[in-house]
């Protein structure tokens, strides 16, 4: 019987390493809500605090995320969350 090679012998090891390198590694997403997702979802201002943290992405400086940034102050207040956590408004 003859030798038989297979594809990947036939292949030089350069290309199978630049291969390896190229093909992405795909991870599975967790659905589930860790701990950090369920404190906000409990604020009632989940979607406000979404905004917020996405205009800050976007733009790197929080004084261009006034608005969502008031959006958010008077959503945790609607909520009562400034007595539960005992946030106090600052002065400025």
């Amino acid at each position: 019987m003859g030798a038989t090679t297979s594809k990947e012998d036939a292949q030089p090891k350069a290309e199978r390493a630049e291969q390896q390198v190229a093909d992405p590694v795909v991870e599975e997403e967790d659905d589930e809500p860790d701990e950090w997702d369920k404190r906000i979802f409990s604020t009632g201002c989940a979607d406000e605090n979404a905004k917020l943290t996405d205009c800050y992405y976007e733009k790197k400086d929080w004084r261009a995320c006034k608005d969502e940034m008031d959006r958010f102050r008077k959503c945790w207040k609607a909520q009562g969350n400034d007595q539960r956590t005992g946030t106090k408004d600052s002065d400025a």
